[in-house]
């Protein structure tokens, strides 16, 4: 699964429509940290106990996940972040068809705080947060990104 560049049009949309949600003005920033303020603008709505605006945590999960598969790039293991998102990552053997051997998938939330450093692999391997399946299969040497 190769990383498509999220268009800056809608990112810029999608983190304006969240900082608004979050009662705070739209961003003015440089262009190049468009996705990174995406991020913290969810972690924000997180923090507020609020639920992120949909778009907003579609894009913060993409832009996380190709991050990772830039940092670790191979076809080894399957990050899935349903329903937005799953990217391959990590270099060794590679699969060709069906289900891959190593799959992990997660939920949205627990997924940025694990990029993000806000919660450690077996932290989220002990609550059932995160599902592992694979001898390969584990992120904790690539976290946070």
């Amino acid at each position: 699964m190769a990383a498509r560049k999220i268009d800056p049009d809608k990112l810029r949309a999608a983190l304006d429509a969240q900082l608004i949600a979050n009662d705070q003005p739209e961003y003015d920033g440089p262009a190049a940290r468009l996705a990174d303020a995406l991020v913290a603008a969810v972690v924000s709505a997180y923090d507020r106990g609020a639920t992120p605006e949909r778009a907003a945590e579609r894009l913060a999960v993409r832009h996380l996940l190709e991050r990772l598969a830039a940092a670790a790039p191979g076809r080894t293991v399957e990050v899935r972040v349903p329903p937005h998102a799953a990217v391959q990552a990590i270099a060794g053997p590679r699969h060709t068809r069906g289900t891959p051997p190593n799959v992990i998938e997660t939920d949205a939330r627990t997924w940025i705080d694990l990029a993000l450093g806000r919660i450690g692999w077996d932290e989220a391997m002990a609550k059932g947060s995160v599902s592992a399946s694979g001898a390969r299969a584990d992120l904790s040497g690539y976290l946070p990104i």
